[in-house]
């Protein structure tokens, strides 16, 4: 019975986790210098493996914005992205390691200020990046996250050239799906049981995917070009889908940069993870505790796998999260189905996955951006003082 309760939440939660993910994980790979597939391998493994392993009820993981110049640094100077894939590969084990050797405590040593100003600069930070993709201008990968850009533009000045560069048909997606998310949230949602299980952005995907398949066929002026739309791989034979994993090199083993790279993977992607998930927990309406050094064995066995079969680093990701939370889910399952949609999508159905705008993806994140940087938070916070309100401001302008 508690599980057919939990599906009820985690089912369609988990759906909108994956629509956010797919193009996160694509956008996070281009601004690695990584393959496109890399990015999806890490969403699988951080998904299935990583949400099975985990004591988290509601975190998800994937391949990380956050560590994007490492992972573009390491595979410049360790000269393929097979020797990177071992130094991914030894992270993984190091972060075993950290598991046992009970370094998760470390977690618990973030302030709560830091937590919540951490959170909230993210939600201005989507806010600001997703708004280009909302207006159809898409020259900076959705998953960077990163002040300054990929395209040689900062977050600011790419706001600037985005005006310039409004695509009409992007911007009536965009707004439609606002408007769907607003009005099934606010007014649908409270109304019965089908308007929860079947959430808004769910409602919004499909609303994009109708959209473009319409137009393309019958107002072709209309229609969105492949540069504002997802681009999943599409392999048109078994050996071009086996093309698309990548393997360690193992002859590495023997160079010392190996071993400097893997132990900076370890460290950052394990202090980005402990705080995550000190954030999930504080976002979780049922406030619960999760396992830290669990947390840290189960990341360091994602990556392990990831890295065995090509994929980027692994953490788990807030923003991710945070779309979970906000669309219902109750436990880890709804992780689970992300990463197993990812693995179905990626492998069968990627012309699907490809009919997807952009800007219904950011009006999804827009509205994951607004609920983490609520105004009513910076009010409360200021009201505390200053011995929590200079931390939260500080730590929304770092």
């Amino acid at each position: 019975m508690q599980f057919a309760r939990d599906i009820r939440n985690d089912l369609p939660a988990g759906i909108v986790v994956f629509f956010v993910a797919v193009p996160l994980c694509l956008g996070i790979a281009l601004a690695s210098g990584a393959p496109l597939f890399a990015g999806l391998i890490a969403g699988i493994v951080g998904g299935i493996v990583v949400g099975a392993l985990s004591g988290s009820p509601l975190g998800v993981s994937g391949p990380a914005a956050g560590l994007a110049v490492i992972v573009f640094q390491a595979i410049e100077s360790l000269g393929s992205y097979q020797a990177f894939l071992l130094a991914v590969v030894l992270a993984g084990v190091l972060q075993i390691g950290l598991g046992f050797a009970r370094a998760g405590v470390l977690g618990y040593f973030f302030p709560s200020a830091v937590i919540k100003g951490m959170l909230s600069g993210i939600g201005l930070l989507i806010i600001l990046k997703q708004i280009p993709h909302a207006v159809g201008w898409d020259p900076d990968p959705v998953g960077d996250l990163a002040f300054q850009q990929s395209d040689g533009q900062t977050t600011i000045t790419e706001l600037f050239r985005a005006w310039e560069h409004i695509e009409p048909s992007a911007l009536i997606v965009s707004l439609c799906a606002l408007a769907i998310l607003v009005v099934w949230e606010r007014y649908l949602a409270p109304r019965g049981r089908i308007y929860q299980v079947i959430q808004g952005p769910l409602v919004a995907v499909t609303f994009g995917i109708v959209f473009q398949f319409v137009t393309s066929r019958l107002a072709p002026g209309l229609a969105l070009s492949s540069e504002h739309l997802v681009n999943v791989p599409v392999a048109g034979s078994l050996s071009e889908l086996g093309a698309l994993f990548t393997f360690p090199d193992w002859a590495q083993l023997a160079n010392p940069a190996i071993y400097a790279a893997a132990v900076t993977i370890a460290i950052v992607a394990s202090l980005e993870t402990l705080l995550c998930v000190e954030a999930t927990d504080k976002l979780d309406p049922q406030k619960r505790a999760t396992p830290a050094n669990r947390e840290l064995f189960a990341q360091g066995t994602g990556n392990m796998l990831s890295g065995l079969v090509g994929g980027l680093p692994i953490t788990q990701v807030i923003v991710r999260s945070s779309a979970n939370i906000q669309s219902g889910g109750r436990t880890k399952l709804s992780a689970i189905i992300h990463g197993s949609l990812l693995l179905l999508f990626a492998l069968a159905l990627p012309m699907v996955l490809n009919l997807i705008p952009l800007a219904v993806l950011a009006a999804i994140l827009l509205m994951v951006g607004i609920k983490l940087a609520k105004p009513t938070l910076f009010a409360s916070t200021y009201r505390l003082g200053p011995t929590q309100s200079v931390p939260f401001v500080v730590t929304i302008l770092g």
